[in-house]
């Protein structure tokens, strides 16, 4: 086939690496004009690090980023723990690939290239008919015997409407400093649910040795301006008041330009496809980062979409991708309803039954071995049927 995918992202260029590799003939249009990540530090689960494996990026993946195995965050009042998952307490045994964005970015993007894909930079793309790719600039590429939109939460090609979270979060990149935190380990202190700081290790950045580490800082969607208005400085205070082990993490902070703000939403396309175009990615599902998927459902809607174009052809592929990412999708996007309100919210009574009750049941067996699974990705098939 003749495919067009609109987004150089994780999701656009993990397709193209997988249906190049079939033998399709694909052509990938990015806005940028070299195409490059945004945003600081995520997690690819071990459902994830399978399709890096598929493509032939996982090797150059785990020699930039670094494994964790542990998740682990406390109340900053009581400093009472309310999150303690494990992959997995052996060292041979499942982690997730914490990783920088720009470090994640060159693995796929160079097991990409290795397929010999078509890449037109500084390609904005408007529209999509009947085939044919339109560009902000007037040029028009095709026919394709498909599209992939692959564009993002920002798709202008994609009809979902996802309706906006109260919360999100500032982002950075620092060096991981000395410190107690375990390099193994994400480490996250709340203040109730209005309040949530995090340490992610992170490896290392293509270009440079150094070990990194991604800071985060929850804030409401529209008090990014009150936040700069506020000045370094406060914001310093509160946090190391709040979390003294964050001090050496937030010292490395000397312009607000340093963090990025990221607003979320939820949402989920029930028909992620049409007459010659399908979705995938932030495209056709949105959710909180509360439990670490975001990238890795980029990567199992890339998996499972080359998988159905193998079994079947025409619109009855892209029923058969959607059918077999429905569950998965569906599960994931309902428990991080349910989650994120406990972590990221203005309520009382939530944080308090976290802490009280929800905290306390999640360590008695086996509802740590299920938490293992969700974090995973693995609590139920994520290509069901393929």
């Amino acid at each position: 086939m003749k495919i067009a995918i609109a987004g150089a992202g994780i999701g656009g260029l993990t397709a193209a690496a997988l249906l190049a590799r079939d033998g399709h003939q694909v052509a990938v249009f990015d806005q940028f004009d070299t195409p490059q990540p945004v945003g600081s530090g995520l997690v690819i689960q071990p459902v994830g690090q399978a399709v890096l494996e598929e493509i032939g990026a996982l090797n150059e993946a785990l020699a930039l980023g670094n494994k964790v195995n542990h998740m682990l965050g406390h109340e900053a009042d009581s400093n009472r723990r309310v999150l303690d998952v494990w992959y997995s307490r052996d060292a041979g045994g499942r982690f997730g690939l914490a990783i920088h964005r720009a470090s994640l970015f060159t693995a796929i993007w160079n097991a990409a290239q290795r397929q010999g894909i078509t890449v037109h930079k500084g390609a904005v793309v408007t529209g999509a008919q009947f085939g044919m790719v339109h560009l902000k600039n007037g040029k028009t590429h095709g026919p394709f015997d498909l599209v992939i939109d692959a564009a993002g939460a920002a798709s202008p090609l994609s009809p979902l409407v996802s309706q906006p979270l109260p919360y999100g979060a500032i982002w950075g990149t620092v060096d991981w400093p000395q410190t107690d935190l375990p390099l193994t380990q994400l480490s996250q202190c709340y203040r109730r649910a209005d309040r949530m700081i995090g340490a992610l290790p992170i490896g290392k950045m293509p270009d440079d040795p150094k070990q990194k580490a991604a800071v985060f800082w929850s804030l409401p969607r529209d008090d990014y301006a009150a936040w700069q208005n506020a000045g370094l400085a406060a914001w310093k205070a509160e946090a190391v008041a709040l979390w003294p082990a964050f001090a050496p993490f937030i010292d490395q902070i000397n312009d607000q330009s340093q963090m990025t703000m990221a607003r979320y939403s939820h949402g989920t396309l029930r028909k992620p496809y049409g007459e010659g175009i399908v979705h995938i990615g932030d495209a056709a599902h949105r959710a909180s980062p509360q439990l670490g998927q975001g990238a890795n459902m980029a990567l199992l809607d890339a998996l499972a979409l080359s998988r159905a174009l193998k079994q079947a052809t025409g619109q009855e592929a892209l029923a058969l991708y959607a059918k077999s990412r429905r569950l998965h999708v569906g599960i994931y996007q309902a428990m991080s309803a349910i989650f994120t309100p406990q972590y990221q919210s203005d309520s009382r009574w939530l944080p308090a039954l976290r802490d009280r009750i929800l905290f306390p049941a999640s360590q008695v067996p086996p509802v740590p071995r299920l938490l293992t699974a969700i974090v995973c990705g693995s609590m139920v098939s994520p290509t069901r049927g393929l």
